[in-house]
């Protein structure tokens, strides 16, 4: 169930507004300064921001989330062989282009986490049909339930069924690459410390979020 974002409103006691899916400029695709980020989070009363720039790892939770003004998970989404993965938690970059059991294992080495960001999107570079099978082998700890990013409301609840037919938690996302697109889709769940208390507080979240179209890259010159 999702409920369309309403940021006016206080979080409940206890609990924390998340959005799990965040690009800026070191994306390469993404307009999105961290100082506009900080500027962003504080108008839309977010929480906590998982930055998921492509192959690109922005630095440690401490100086992100003083540059930020909010929590920061850092994160990475990158492409493997079998459609990208986004690695949360983490503390070094993974490479690109390795086997999803490889960027698996590398995340997971350092503690992170694993999600399956716009599976089913067919204009993404999602996990598409092989996540069932990624999910069997125990690759996927969660996957991204709603990306605001996906115009068509089904390939979300795709999504949505194979997290629960797997009894895997699930995460929203903005999946934002300008500063407008903060906040267009988050979570509230309970507070958290770590991964494994994210994965535990993800199963009591609420989502929140509607369908953004994705921002221009370039202004058009005037003539």
């Amino acid at each position: 169930m999702i409920t369309p974002p309403d940021t006016s409103r206080a979080v409940r006691p206890g609990w924390v507004r998340v959005d799990c899916h965040v690009h800026t400029v070191a994306s390469g695709d993404a307009t999105t300064t961290l100082d506009e980020l900080a500027e962003r989070v504080a108008a839309c009363r977010i929480d906590v921001v998982c930055l998921t720039d492509h192959h690109h790892l922005a630095g440690t939770a401490e100086r992100l989330s003083r540059a930020v003004g909010a929590r920061v998970v850092p994160g990475e989404e990158i492409r493997t062989g079998s459609g990208e993965l986004i690695g949360l938690f983490l503390t070094e970059r993974v490479p690109y282009v390795l086997p999803a059991p490889e960027v698996v294992r590398r995340i997971r080495a350092q503690g992170g986490i694993v999600c399956a960001p716009h599976p089913y999107d067919p204009l993404r570079s999602g996990a598409g049909a092989g996540l069932g099978a990624m999910c069997e082998a125990g690759l996927i700890d969660a996957v991204e339930v709603f990306n605001a990013k996906t115009a068509d409301p089904r390939h979300n609840l795709a999504a949505l069924r194979t997290a629960l037919a797997r009894d895997l938690p699930g995460t929203v996302g903005s999946d934002a690459h300008d500063p407008e697109g903060v906040g267009a889709a988050y979570l509230e769940m309970p507070d958290f410390d770590g991964p494994a208390a994210f994965l535990a507080a993800l199963r009591e979240a609420e989502h929140y979020g509607e369908y953004r179209p994705h921002a221009r890259r370039y202004t058009p010159r005037q003539v």
